[in-house]
């Protein structure tokens, strides 16, 4: 037990005996990484849900109701949760919480998560609760976004016994490192290439490349009365991948290994990570794009995939 070097505010005296409160050490507050985590995540948050025109400012008072988790997860996800619109009773807005919360955690379970979050402590505005919960998403559902590495905080725990305040000082890990490939990492940056190249530095042959693809996978698809106008989008459920590869390599993909019409971010990924299976069937190497990136309607890494098929295929018939 350490003597309090941080201030500690009125209603954090309010406390029942063998109660605790946590907070975050200021100083921590002040660390570079922590705000980079944090303004990463809110850009992220306001980039996901741009079309819901919601737009987050500050993590702990615009997502503590569960409003903006609901709809974080519903466009995530791609399904859409039985909860009210709004809420502004104390009761309804835990309610909601519950349920955002509990469809979370059948995303993450099955994958091993630890969660690190319930309804009191989001909707009691713990930042530390929220940032756990968000990483964790962001890293289910590989974010195309770039999280920093090792940050840590140091969290002030306020606990009453016997009438007196005592406080201790724990370390609380956010972020781990990239260079592994545990599902609580993020995979190392990979190396640059030519589309990097393209578009950083020349975007206006950008479209020059994005018509010969398409003209490519019209070829094809067109076979099957399909034809695709948008590559970013069109792809990004992995359908079209799958039955492009059957019509290079001349065979019917029988329709139980993949979803025909996907309607979860898991089944999409799934998608496209058989069509990667196939690509290296027909002796192509591993993409290096990521199958969810794909799903997250990443321009470039649906081009990496598509220039890799026109290459060997663009000759065939």
């Amino acid at each position: 037990m350490n003597p309090s070097t941080v201030d500690i505010h009125p209603e954090d005296t309010l406390l029942e005996e063998n109660e605790e409160r946590t907070m975050i050490d200021p100083n921590s507050k002040e660390d570079p990484k922590f705000k980079e985590l944090i303004k990463v995540l809110i850009d992220w948050i306001n980039d996901v849900l741009v079309e819901e025109r919601i737009i987050v400012k500050q993590l702990e008072e615009d997502l503590y109701d569960g409003q903006v988790l609901q709809k974080l997860l519903e466009k995530l996800a791609d399904r859409k949760l039985n909860v009210a619109e709004v809420t502004q009773s104390e009761i309804g807005q835990k309610q909601k919480l519950q349920t955002v919360l509990e469809a979370v955690h059948d995303l993450l379970r099955p994958h091993g998560w630890t969660i690190k979050w319930n309804v009191d402590s989001i909707h009691g505005k713990n930042l530390i609760s929220i940032l756990h919960l968000l990483v964790a998403l962001a890293m289910h559902f590989r974010a195309p976004i770039r999280l920093p590495e090792h940050v840590s905080v140091q969290v002030v725990v306020v606990r009453k016994r016997e009438g007196l305040l005592q406080t201790t000082h724990v370390s609380e890990e956010l972020t781990t490192t990239t260079e592994c490939s545990h599902f609580n990492c993020f995979p190392s940056k990979p190396e640059r290439d030519a589309f990097d190249t393209l578009f950083d530095h020349a975007p206006d042959k950008l479209s020059v490349v994005k018509k010969s693809l398409i003209t490519f996978v019209n070829k094809h698809l067109n076979k099957l009365n399909l034809e695709v106008t948008e590559l970013e989008t069109q792809f990004a459920d992995g359908v079209y991948l799958v039955l492009l590869m059957g019509l290079l390599e001349d065979y019917f993909v029988p329709l139980h290994n993949f979803y025909l019409t996907p309607e979860s971010f898991d089944q999409k990924v799934h998608n496209v990570s058989f069509a990667f299976e196939l690509m290296q069937d027909g002796g192509l190497k591993k993409p290096k794009a990521r199958p969810e990136d794909v799903v997250n309607l990443d321009l470039k890494s649906t081009l990496r995939v598509l220039y890799n098929l026109f290459t060997k295929y663009k000759n065939v018939e």
